[in-house]
């Protein structure tokens, strides 16, 4: 049966937690410096490039928190900046920076028009860019703020990531599987593979790692899983590539309607059981591919 689940209190407290990370990062483009000159003494200004290659910023909580894959290409410049630093600007600099914010794509910003929560304790971190009225979130901010205005928050935030709807556990669902569907998890980093090879491992640890293709490829010939061009059973393990055979998505076959499943990389996105036509709705404009484990 299909329903829409929910996160426990302890998840989203948990999301509470880590959502908003410790470091505030502000995004830059190369003309944008000099006007901040004066306000970076007690800031880290570093190079874009520099920084996506900085280990410290690679932290999985810290790309999802603020959406790298979303930021602009005109980005040059990164601030890391201690919590509180923005509220000590002139309020002109601190609504030119966010707005700048909103242009580069930086994650933690989200439109008002999202929220069920009341406004009124979150003035001084909203600016109006044409019609639409944004949220700006940062560590200072969100540590003032009440527990139920954080959970009211996170509850509107995380449904901009998916729906969550989902079915009920077929009846031959393996047991190892049943502790995880149509649950979330309470840190970031687990993907779709870490999701998939877990199904086929029973390792439960890795259902919380962030895996990539090449480690997830080798893991399916590790396991002797092999291309097959026959009818979906149980145990199946589907792909989805993109156009450079580079895999974007894997779930994991139940039974031949149903799949255990994770959409994305974030805390907000639930191991899930899902309909192969979910399945096909999301990833079927790429080119899909089935794996069997040889016997």
């Amino acid at each position: 049966m299909k329903r829409k689940i929910q996160p426990t209190p302890n998840t989203i407290k948990e999301w509470i937690q880590t959502y908003v990370p410790d470091k505030d990062l502000f995004f830059l483009p190369e003309t944008k410096l000099a006007s901040f000159k004066e306000y970076v003494s007690n800031v880290l200004v570093i190079p874009h490039e520099e920084f996506m290659n900085h280990s410290s910023y690679k932290q999985i909580q810290l790309v999802n928190s603020y959406e790298y894959w979303n930021l602009s290409k005109d980005v040059a410049y990164v601030l890391v900046t201690p919590p509180g630093w923005v509220n000590h600007l002139p309020v002109e600099k601190k609504i030119d920076l966010f707005r700048i914010q909103i242009e580069a794509g930086r994650g933690l910003i989200h439109p008002i028009s999202d929220y069920t929560v009341g406004t009124s304790s979150l003035s001084g971190n909203m600016i109006k860019v044409k019609d639409e009225e944004y949220l700006v979130l940062h560590k200072a901010m969100w540590d003032e703020l009440s527990y139920h205005s954080k959970e009211e928050i996170m509850k509107d935030i995380a449904q901009q990531w998916e729906d969550w709807i989902c079915y009920d556990y077929p009846i031959k669902t393996p047991p190892h599987l049943i502790k995880f569907a149509n649950t979330f998890p309470s840190r970031a980093g687990s993907n779709c593979l870490s999701a998939t090879l877990f199904a086929i491992t029973q390792q439960e640890w890795i259902i919380h790692e962030w895996v990539h293709p090449q480690t997830f490829l080798q893991r399916l010939e590790l396991e002797e899983y092999h291309v097959t061009s026959q009818d979906l059973r149980a145990g199946d393990v589907v792909t989805w590539e993109d156009s450079d055979g580079i895999i974007q998505h894997a779930s994991y076959c139940i039974d031949d309607h149903f799949f255990f499943n994770k959409r994305g990389q974030t805390f907000f996105n639930a191991w899930s059981i899902v309909h192969l036509d979910d399945l096909k709705g999301d990833w079927g404009r790429l080119s899909m591919k089935s794996f069997r484990k040889a016997f």
